[in-house]
């Protein structure tokens, strides 16, 4: 029986942002009815993908995209949502978008609602109209009935669990006339196992009534559980697309993550460590969209120790938290000494420094010079780069000692600028990564956190990041927790990786195990796997 030809079909999706490339050359099809799951690590361009598709007023803001989308064979270009809406695709987004003080009903025909006339119609016309309730209530209750699943109409969205959103979220969309596409952006992220699988289970349902769906989900065995199709994407780019039919998870988490023409570190066999430096026991730290719920991981002295996991599991709230920058609790020590959560200034006393992910909000004093934002930290918590005078009474910054710190710095990291006297704010976002990576250095901490060294800069100025981190620790002995998005750095600079999932560590992993292996992790496998034997 030949294919039917696809409901859409995507052509050389090409889109950048300010000269940044973040897809090129995407295709595929989606037949009617069809699942396509859409998978790649975070930052692989899926969202963008499905911005272009629903027409998202931001694509149009910074330039527009490259290539054609066609529906039933006929180019299609949606300037706003709701053209999309108009062709008959619906996009449920990973943030939910109801009123919290509607009902069910209330939010499922939201913009749709029928209304009936009454008595003060005949005088004042239409706009006298009133809510049709009973028919409210029934549109609501096909739309219910068509999932599969179990909602009051009448509740409260401010009353219903996360999953029960979900499920209200997606009725909204299904209850269109002309649906014919639902787009779902990490649909089962905030739903428990079990309801899951409901939803996996109503998926089926709507793609036998003929509704393609695009399925975008970090949960790889969901993919190879509902999909008909995948779509790999990663930096940008489609790398794969398989039927699932025989396609397993390792498969999978294989191509997402890639695989580097070389990950072992050439000096790994040879690294020597002392004692036990860090240890970092049942850490909670509540982190808005980076939550910790219980981490727990020790570190040797001079080791590089890394911590990866995809966006929002809570990879970066694990130095914010023993940094003292946002709330947490647990038990933290270094080399033996209980490390006081919660207090930014006694944490970076013992001996610890902490290069933020947020190096324009919290790593610079962007209209200060490089000098000072340098010496800065040194100066404020060792009180070093000062001069005294009156026994200690009169204290006054010692230009001269700032500004050669300063000069050292900016040769050691090669940062371009015209002199140290510049304002922070004046430089690019690699030279101001590298100003805050010495202003750590020039602590001379015992253990460096290095939270996202190298995002939004260039890959010149990558490799020299990673390379000062690791002379760093070489040459003095200092022991680095690097946090990343970026696996390959990871297993490029660190003796271990920890990968972190839903709040805990869900594995560690030495650099040059299997690229699998830390796609399974990233993707919750390991744990799913154990949990079903």
């Amino acid at each position: 029986m030949p294919k039917p030809p696809p409901l859409l079909s995507l052509k050389h999706i090409s889109k950048s942002f300010y000269g940044n490339a973040v897809l090129e050359d995407v295709s595929f099809d989606v037949g009617p009815g069809e699942i396509v799951g859409l998978v790649g690590e975070n930052g692989a361009g899926k969202t963008t993908l499905m911005r272009i598709l629903f027409g998202m007023p931001v694509i149009a803001e910074t330039g527009g995209y490259g290539g054609q989308i066609e529906l039933d064979g006929a180019p299609v270009s949606f300037k706003t949502p709701f053209d999309a809406l108009d062709a008959g695709i619906g996009m449920v987004h990973q943030e939910f978008s109801l009123i919290p003080g509607f009902t069910t009903t209330e939010n499922i025909v939201l913009n749709r609602e029928p209304m009936k006339a009454n008595l003060a119609c005949e005088v004042f016309g239409d706009r006298m109209s009133v809510l049709d309730r009973a028919t409210m209530r029934s549109v609501a209750e096909k739309a219910i009935d068509r999932l599969g699943v179990k909602l009051d109409p009448e509740t409260l969205v401010s009353e219903m669990p996360v999953g029960h959103k979900q499920f209200t979220e997606i009725a909204r969309e299904i209850i269109r006339e002309n649906v014919r596409l639902l787009v779902l952006d990490e649909p089962t992220a905030v739903l428990t196992e079990s309801e899951a699988e409901i939803l996996l289970e109503a998926l089926r349902r709507l793609a036998a009534q003929g509704i393609s769906i695009i399925f975008i989900s970090h949960r790889l065995h969901e993919i190879t559980k509902v999909a008909d199709t995948i779509v790999v994407l990663r930096d940008g780019k489609v790398v794969k697309s398989a039927p699932s039919e025989g396609t397993s998870v390792r498969d999978i988490a294989a191509w997402m993550v890639g695989r580097s023409v070389e990950t072992k570190r050439p000096d790994l066999a040879s690294r020597t460590f002392g004692e036990e430096a860090l240890r970092v026991e049942r850490l909670w730290v509540d982190m808005p969209g980076e939550t910790v719920r219980d981490v727990s991981f020790s570190v040797r002295s001079g080791e590089i120790f890394g911590i990866g996991g995809l966006a929002g599991q809570g990879k970066l709230g694990v130095p914010n938290g023993i940094m003292g920058l946002y709330a947490g609790g647990g038990s933290v020590t270094l080399h033996g000494k209980p490390v006081p959560l919660n207090d930014p200034k006694a944490a970076l006393a013992m001996g610890m420094a902490f290069v933020s992910e947020d190096r324009r909000g919290v790593g610079l004093l962007l209209d200060e010079s490089l000098e000072w934002n340098i010496g800065f930290t040194a100066m404020q918590i060792r009180g070093e780069y000062l001069k005294r005078y009156l026994g200690g009474l009169l204290k006054l910054r010692d230009e001269a000692g700032l500004r050669k710190l300063a000069e050292e710095y900016i040769e050691l990291l090669s940062i371009k600028c015209t002199s140290p006297k510049q304002f922070a704010k004046e430089l690019s976002g690699g030279n101001q990564q590298k100003i805050c990576l010495a202003k750590a250095f020039a602590m001379q901490p015992d253990l460096l956190f290095v939270s996202e060294p190298t995002r939004g800069i260039d890959v010149g100025a990558k490799e020299l990041v990673l390379k000062s981190l690791r002379h760093y620790n070489r040459d003095n002995g200092t022991t680095i927790v690097m946090v990343s998005s970026e696996l390959e750095e990871l297993r490029s600079i660190c003796d271990r990786v920890a990968i972190v999932d839903e709040g805990r560590i869900a594995g560690i992993l030495p650099p040059d195990a299997d690229i699998a292996e830390f796609g399974l992790l990233m993707a919750g496998e390991v744990k799913e796997e154990a949990a079903r034997a």
